[in-house]
């Protein structure tokens, strides 16, 4: 199968460079595999399309502002250092992308707040890992306070550091920090919507996947069966999976809100049960993979030939999805992490 094959042509005034407002006022393209029936609703129509009993599992991870701006010691020269994740236990050490071709060990980079960091070890041809001179709680504090959102490239925003922008690039139900990148499915998620659907009878779920910068990176091999994912940590509680394992025993559908969701609740499935673990994960879902325990998808239009759009192919079928975004190019959806949303059942 080949990467052209998930191609598409999308004019840029489609890209969303904010969510609509309220967030569940965004569209919904709600669409049936077994019909092949596209549907053009609004997100808070949802509510006419899950039924009592339906179980909805969303990824809680919290965003937070991982890029920092500083300079090289000494030399001035300006560095921008994007935070990827811990090394082992340690608070003040962590793995890095550093944005500047001047770099060695033992280089040491001051930002702002007396936050500094030194350079001790290539771990591969990108990522550095740096020890800072503050650690837990006392270090996220100023990473709060300097850090930008790491927004993807496509979202032009000016002042990245804002707190605005900070609410913005973050789900309501969010509560686990980790992520660099938000699981945007969730972001048409209201809190009155989530208590209407509640009162319907709509069951919720909670999974983490801490979303890392493989999140951004192209899928650049034309046979996509050689494409390798990053791995990112996921994690699912014993109470989750208890209920999660029930709705399965009792046929009631399990709809998962993004393609983290999905990808947790397929790595962490066996013959049709989920088991209550915390582990890395590197599942790369593409046409071909038969689903294990998802019974529908919440999720946002994704980017031309990257895995995103492999995964809803996957569920859906190539020629639906591609129908799909022709249908949704044509009515001016809105695309991308702050765009609209689509229902697959």
């Amino acid at each position: 199968m080949k990467l052209s094959d998930f191609d598409y042509k999308l004019p840029k005034q489609l890209i969303a460079h904010k969510p609509a407002s309220p967030r569940d006022n965004s569209r919904l393209m709600v669409l049936d595999r077994q019909s092949k029936k596209i549907e053009h609703k609004h997100f808070f129509d949802i509510v006419d399309y899950l039924n009592k009993g339906d179980v909805l599992v969303l990824n809680n991870t919290k965003v937070f502002p991982a890029r920092l701006i500083g300079q090289r010691y000494k030399t001035g020269g300006k560095v921008e250092v994007f935070l990827l994740k811990k090394v082992g236990s340690s608070s003040a050490r962590w793995e890095v992308l550093i944005g500047n071709r001047r770099k060695k060990i033992g280089q040491i980079i001051e930002f702002g707040k007396g936050l500094e960091c030194e350079i001790v070890k290539q771990i591969d041809e990108s990522v550095w890992q740096v020890k800072f001179n503050k650690s837990g709680s006392q270090l996220e504090k100023v990473i709060d306070q300097i850090g930008e959102v790491p927004t993807p490239p496509y979202i032009k925003i000016k002042d990245k550091k804002t707190k605005r922008l900070k609410d913005l690039y973050q789900t309501v139900y969010a509560e686990h920090r980790g992520s660099v990148a938000a699981p945007t499915a969730g972001f048409h998620f209201t809190k009155p919507l989530i208590n209407k659907l509640k009162k319907k009878g709509v069951q919720f779920e909670y999974v983490t996947l801490h979303v890392g910068f493989g999140t951004f990176e192209e899928v650049r091999v034309n046979n996509i069966k050689k494409h390798k994912m990053h791995s990112e940590f996921a994690k699912i509680d014993a109470k989750t999976t208890k209920n999660l394992n029930n709705a399965k025993k009792e046929s009631r559908r399990v709809i998962s809100v993004g393609t983290t969701s999905t990808r947790v609740l397929e790595a962490f499935s066996s013959k049709g049960k989920i088991k209550a673990q915390s582990k890395w994960v590197d599942i790369f879902i593409y046409p071909g993979y038969k689903f294990k325990f998802i019974d529908g998808l919440i999720t946002n239009f994704h980017l031309p030939k990257s895995s995103l759009i492999m995964l809803v192919s996957a569920l859906a079928g190539r020629q639906l999805i591609l129908k799909a975004y022709k249908t949704a190019v044509s009515k001016k959806y809105r695309f991308y992490s702050f765009g609209d949303s689509m229902f697959i059942f």
